[in-house]
C-alpha cells in the first residue's frame, strides 16, 4: 500500500492529499530510510518515524486495512513505540 494511503487510513491525516503533501514536504523515514515519495511502498512490520505538530511519532505497521474507518479500527493499524 502506499505511504499516503496507509497515513490517511490511520487517521494521521484528514485527507489523502494532505498526507501526500506531508511526506513531500517533511522527512519521514520508512525503516530509517528518508522518503519524500508519498507513493513509497508500506508493508506489515515496517517502522514509520515522523513529526506530528510538537510529537515525533514512531510506530510499527500491524496491517494494512481495507477502508478508512472509525478511530478504533484506525488505532489498529500500528503499534505505537515510541510516544515523543
Amino acid at each position: 500500500m502506499r505511504l499516503d494511503k496507509w497515513l490517511w487510513h490511520a487517521r494521521f491525516f484528514k485527507t489523502r492529499s494532505l498526507a501526500a503533501r506531508y511526506v513531500e514536504k517533511s522527512r519521514c523515514r520508512v525503516d530509517g530510510r528518508v522518503t519524500d515519495k508519498p507513493h513509497s511502498i508500506v508493508t506489515p512490520g515496517m517502522v514509520l518515524t515522523f513529526a506530528l505538530g510538537s510529537r515525533v511519532r514512531v510506530v510499527r505497521i500491524r496491517a494494512l486495512g481495507e477502508r478508512r474507518g472509525p478511530a478504533p479500527e484506525a488505532q489498529a493499524l500500528y503499534d505505537e513505540i515510541d510516544a515523543g
